[in-house]
């Protein structure tokens, strides 16, 4: 396979990236095709410091717990905790671990000290609080929005006293049971004590959006858009759990859309407050839809990138990042047929791509798709490069 792929640009900085795009986005998202690269994560950790140097970005979002990612931004932001610490209770998915984070934390704590506040750099993680066995209580997030109503409205706007609320959550692991995932009966979503809470967060978020002004002047902006963020996450648990106990066939593809619209809804409210550097797995911000098979059936939803690109328009963008070899995963050369094939075949250990220049360009050939011999490496999809405004391509992830 063949292709005229002049212009590919083997550095990745903000210069390249703006010139492929119409408009600088408030939200650039940057994607990754497997998890725990360090040569992926290295790639994002410089392009973010540039971007904050040279276009003025000031947040970073990933593909972790929004409600853990607080920590990490109390950290970076006022220099609340040890780093050990942070680390291990600010990063789901095992994501703590990595050094590329610790180093990202790290630098971005350094950046900020001695900064006024608006200048400082801010951390968010973006992913609900799920895994892929269950999802977490919302007794934090429904707790922490009522604590704050009631420091700040009237008592007798309050739908329900916080004794009401910790009687109907009960205990966490009534609602972390990892039986509830394979068998809906498990779930604890549909009982009379989770709809009530449905209900009362309800009545709590729409408390908060009534109350807007005077909860502003009297708090501040930030504790604001933080109890926002606990109402969202409120809802979108109780939403999830309710699901979790539905046992009708579109039950899985019905998680899948609530999962992608918590992420979706936490990063259109980080656009709000400026542009921001998004990183995640490519399935979770691509334009196109998802798939997956699961138990044999196939999936299909729409990521949040594909919502937040819907709403914002010019104002999102996205890279998907390919990589060429993953050996000690056992992902070889790929086949020249391949789009990756064709990027390997270049001199350069890496490049930036325009999409869909690229896309143009082979208009007139049928890439082949590539099979990873890997789980945990999802290739390009040869039908996504032309809605994708630019590949960011890395020869060769070696083991660190």
């Amino acid at each position: 396979m063949t292709a005229d792929i002049t212009g590919a640009a083997h550095v990745v900085d903000p210069a390249t990236v703006m010139g492929l795009l119409p408009v600088r986005p408030r939200l650039l998202a940057l994607g990754e095709p497997t998890h725990g690269e360090d040569v992926l994560l290295d790639l994002r950790n410089d392009l973010f410091r540039q971007l904050v140097e040279r276009e003025g970005y000031r947040t970073i979002a990933i593909e972790s717990d929004c409600l853990m990612g607080l920590v990490v931004d109390d950290h970076v932001t006022s220099g609340t905790g040890i780093l050990d610490d942070v680390m291990e209770r600010g990063f789901s998915h095992g994501f703590g671990a990595s050094a590329a984070n610790r180093e990202l934390v790290r630098w971005m704590r350094a950046y900020n000290d001695g900064r006024p506040t608006a200048e400082q750099l801010r951390f968010a993680g973006f992913d609900g609080p799920l895994e892929i066995t269950g999802a977490a209580s919302p007794a934090q997030a429904l707790t922490a929005l009522h604590g704050y109503l009631t420091a700040w409205v009237d008592a007798d706007l309050l739908p329900c006293t916080a004794e009401t609320l910790d009687r109907l959550l009960g205990t966490d692991d009534r609602w972390t049971n990892p039986a509830a995932m394979m068998d809906p009966s498990q779930s604890v979503g549909q009982t009379p004590d989770a709809k009530q809470l449905r209900l009362l967060a309800d009545d709590l978020v729409a408390l908060l959006d009534a109350r807007t002004p005077r909860l502003i002047a009297a708090s501040s902006r930030e504790d604001w858009h933080r109890a926002r963020l606990y109402g969202r996450t409120a809802m979108g648990l109780l939403r999830y759990h309710f699901w979790m106990a539905d046992n009708s066939p579109s039950r899985m593809a019905r998680l899948l859309d609530l999962r992608a619209s918590m992420m979706a809804a936490n990063l259109l409210a980080i656009a709000e407050r400026g542009p921001a550097l998004v990183y995640a797995h490519n399935a979770h911000l691509q334009r196109d839809t998802s798939t997956m098979r699961m138990a044999g059936s196939p999936l299909q939803w729409w990521s949040a990138g594909a919502i937040v690109s819907a709403h914002l328009g010019e104002g999102y963008a996205f890279l998907a990042t390919a990589l060429g070899t993953i050996r000690h995963r056992g992902v070889d050369a790929p086949p020249p047929d391949t789009v990756e094939g064709l990027l390997y075949a270049l001199p350069e250990e890496r490049y930036i791509v325009d999409a869909r220049r690229l896309a143009t360009a082979l208009a007139d050939v049928t890439p082949a798709s590539r099979v990873s011999p890997w789980f945990g490496y999802a290739p390009l999809d040869p039908a996504h490069v032309a809605s994708t405004d630019g590949i960011v391509f890395v020869k060769d992830a070696r083991r660190s």
